[in-house]
Order: C-alpha cells, then structure tokens, then sequence
C-alpha cells in the first residue's frame, strides 16, 4: 500500500501519526481513504476537490503536475508540502 507521509501541522489530525499506509492507485484515491481514518485530512489539503493553491504533491521523489489525478504504485511515497514561491 502506498505511505503517505504526515506534515507535521496535520499531525494533530492523526493523533500524532507520521507515516500511515492507505490503499489507492492515485492520490485522489490515498487521500479519501486517509479521510475515512482521519476526517479532517481533506479540508486541510484541498478545496473544490483539487489541491489546495500553494499545497504540491511529491510521489516518490518527485513534485507531480498531475495533482490529485496522479497515479502512484503499492510502494509509493507521497508527501503533501507547501509550494515554494520567492523572488
């Protein structure tokens, strides 16, 4: 099952859990079935049913442009971050 690692401000929402496996083949999918374990994930990450402006979406390393329409794999990682911006 692919890990979702848990930003340390959602933390609060899982009880201090900071890695939980979910089952999903994208992160749409990840995402509803961490809401169902810890109601409150999904209003953190998202709005409108896509990511939230300035929320990214890292798999396995790398940042997707897919967002929550990603596919990920049984062994995947994914870490929900802030975007960078700056000048």
């Amino acid at each position: 099952m692919p890990t979702v690692f848990v930003p340390p401000l959602m933390r609060t929402l899982t009880n201090g859990v900071e890695r939980v496996e979910v089952q999903g083949t994208t992160v749409r999918q990840v995402l509803a079935a961490l809401e169902v374990q810890y109601p409150g994930v999904t209003a953190r990450l998202c709005k409108d049913n896509e990511l939230l402006p300035g929320m990214a979406v890292g798999i396995d390393g790398h940042l997707s442009t897919l967002g929550l329409r990603q596919k990920v794999q049984p062994t995947s990682e994914i870490h929900f971050l802030p975007a960078i911006g700056g000048g």
